[in-house]
């Protein structure tokens, strides 16, 4: 049986412990025997090479070094990493490293919360997208920094709300992505502000394909 961690927490705006639980019940119906953990000591006090997939759910706070760097090894030496929204593209916004096994990292919702955008599916036939269509969100619209090495499998469309940077035109900004970090494999959705976005069915079906996806 496949192992998975999840560690949740951080800001509480996002529902980490509710997004958490939505989560491990996706993987435990795809067969994983799941661990929640609410303290990032455990990423410390766990041999994380044991897991075939961690999630972060940790919208920013800090980490130490004692704790980042067995997640870093781990991911290197195979095992996936998989999450959503601010739990993954805005944890430990001071950690570099971090940010550059994730792919991205979050810098504005321009509108902040419902704002009403399309998500572009950019490849229907890659296994992450298979059968989904384009479909619109009413959430934050996440504006990232992002890895040009990341490959990018939903878009969406800047600018919906006001704001400055609008006058630099319009720009597709990746919304779900796939990477590696040595042996790892790396997956990334920016949806998911609170858990009844996270419920949304394309949303799931994002996530159960993307979870499933990253694990070793």
């Amino acid at each position: 049986m496949k192992q998975a961690l999840i560690f949740q927490g951080g800001w509480q705006g996002h529902e980490p412990e509710e997004v958490a639980n939505i989560l491990g019940g996706i993987l435990e119906k795809e067969g994983f025997q799941v661990k929640i953990t609410d303290t990032l000591s455990t990423l410390q006090e766990d041999d994380l090479t044991q897991y075939d997939l961690i999630v972060p759910n940790w919208t920013q706070g800090t980490i130490e070094q004692e704790q980042l760097q067995p997640l870093l090894k781990a991911v290197e030496q195979g095992t996936g990493l998989a999450g959503l929204h601010g739990g993954m593209g805005d944890s430990f916004r001071f950690e570099v490293d971090y940010q550059f096994m994730v792919g991205g990292q979050w810098v504005a919702h321009p509108g902040n919360d419902g704002v009403s955008y399309n998500v572009h599916i950019k490849d229907p036939d890659h296994p992450l997208t298979k059968d989904l269509e384009d479909f619109t969100v009413v959430s934050e619209q996440y504006y990232m920094h992002v890895d040009p090495a990341v490959h990018v499998h939903a878009t969406t469309r800047f600018p919906v709300a006001e704001g400055a940077y609008q006058t630099n035109g319009e720009v597709d900004m990746p919304v779900v992505w796939t990477k590696k970090w040595g042996k790892g494999k790396v997956y990334y959705c920016g949806l998911g502000h609170v858990a009844e976005i996270v419920r949304m069915p394309q949303v799931m079906e994002l996530m159960k394909n993307g979870l499933v996806w990253a694990s070793r």
